[in-house]
């Protein structure tokens, strides 16, 4: 049986896509992300709730490995949001990673045209831990001074990965964060530094 999807799909997708607007404007703050969804396992709430918010039938998906092989998932995401499920990182529009220890180099994915950056990926990563009390320093558009971030699980590299997505600016991908009840975002304009 196929898992339902937002009980009152308006007014919950608007709350998730409110959510990612505010993080993606103000970088490095936490949003609250309320959801009551089920997905199918390995699948977790916070990334099925930003998929059922963002993607459509004109903004493809990809899935990271763990993903990608259950069908239950693939199924959920078409049903739920039209989009296409590519196996080419670079047709996609929004990538979801449950394992973003292990997420795919940030090239791989589209990084928009001088003309087009708006033709960009966005990779939405489950981290199991979120925090604004420490960590990287972050710096750039929409930040008063600096602000903190901190997350985990994340790729050995993350650091350089993001210097030089911030490098390629006004091309590259942007990230949000997605843990338990809350997200952060990175957009590709935020300059990253170590703690």
């Amino acid at each position: 049986m196929l898992a339902r999807g937002f009980a009152d799909p308006v007014h919950d997708a608007q709350g998730v896509f409110r959510a990612v607007m505010d993080a993606l404007a103000r970088p490095g703050t936490i949003q609250p992300l309320a959801t009551d969804l089920d997905p199918p396992a390995p699948l977790d709430p916070e990334l099925a709730a930003v998929a059922l918010a963002l993607a459509d039938g004109d903004a493809p998906l990809w899935l990271d490995a763990a993903l990608a092989r259950s069908p239950a998932v693939a199924g959920f995401l078409r049903f739920h949001t039209g989009a296409r499920i590519t196996e080419n990182p670079a047709e996609a529009a929004f990538a979801l990673v449950s394992d973003p220890a292990a997420c795919p180099e940030f090239g791989m994915f589209a990084q928009g045209t001088p003309a087009y950056p708006d033709r960009s990926a966005t990779l939405v990563l489950a981290v199991s831990d979120l925090s604004d009390r420490a960590g990287w320093r972050l710096d750039g558009p929409g930040i008063r001074g600096s602000a903190r971030l901190a997350a985990a699980p994340l790729p050995a590299d993350m650091l350089d990965r993001l210097a030089r997505n911030h490098a390629g600016f006004p091309q590259g991908i942007d990230l949000i964060l997605a843990a338990a009840g809350r997200l952060a975002a990175l957009p590709r304009s935020t300059r990253v530094t170590g703690g």
